[in-house]
């Protein structure tokens, strides 16, 4: 006797009518649908801090007397632009970052939280020291050149652990590229670093979060 009101043999028949190919493709499939809901807000992270780059490291080389030769720009406005940018991108990251890690169980769960509140957490610490160091008689042409490094180092470092912990070779690429823009920046001098940052660190992450949106839609 069964408290389903379908004959006793229907449910056996519809699963042995499955064979273990399309068993398989049905697993698939649902591993798939995982992949992209858990991802989904990862091009878009990209794309935010792609774009933050682009536009705010342009505008603080536009700022500077020897800088864009096309357009200058209020060094206050730059500055306060600047600003404005990363804090965004900051907050914006991390709101993806918990959501990456938002309906999966268990530790990767807690790894998703930590990995979210990492990115205000380490912004705030690299801004804070930058600031003690000026207070200690760093110059301003030094800070123009810490500034930039350091959130590109930051950001490097953030998204090493974002492969380590989703197993995403891009993202390991990607923060391979942005630690090396960090450490390779500084040697051009100020102005320049800050048109090698918007370049190569905005236009790559802008190009990954292209990729990947695309990987996640060849996802099937």
């Amino acid at each position: 006797m069964t408290n389903d009101n379908r004959p006793t043999g229907l449910a056996d028949e519809n699963e042995a009518a499955l064979s273990p190919e399309e068993m398989l493709l049905l697993l698939q499939n649902q591993q798939n649908d995982v992949y992209r809901q858990q991802l989904s807000p990862l091009p878009w992270m990209l794309g935010v801090w792609g774009v933050a780059w682009l536009v705010g490291f342009l505008l603080l080389w536009s700022a500077a007397p020897e800088g864009n030769p096309w357009l200058q720009v209020a060094g206050p406005a730059a500055a306060i632009g600047f600003a404005v940018l990363m804090a965004a991108s900051i907050a914006l990251s991390t709101v993806f970052g918990i959501r990456i890690g938002r309906g999966v169980r268990g530790e990767s769960s807690f790894a998703g939280a930590v990995y979210g509140i990492s990115w205000p957490l380490c912004g705030s610490a690299f801004a804070i020291l930058g600031v003690a160091l000026i207070r200690n008689g760093m110059s301003p042409e030094l800070a123009s050149l810490y500034f930039p490094s350091a959130f590109s180092l930051m950001v490097g470092t953030l998204y090493l652990a974002g492969a380590a912990l989703w197993h995403q070779k891009s993202q390991l690429v990607l923060g391979i590229i942005l630690l090396v823009t960090g450490s390779v920046a500084p040697f051009f001098g100020a102005p320049t670093n800050n048109l090698v940052m918007a370049l190569l660190g905005g236009g790559s992450l802008l190009i990954a979060a292209a990729l990947f949106a695309v990987r996640l839609r060849r996802v099937v």
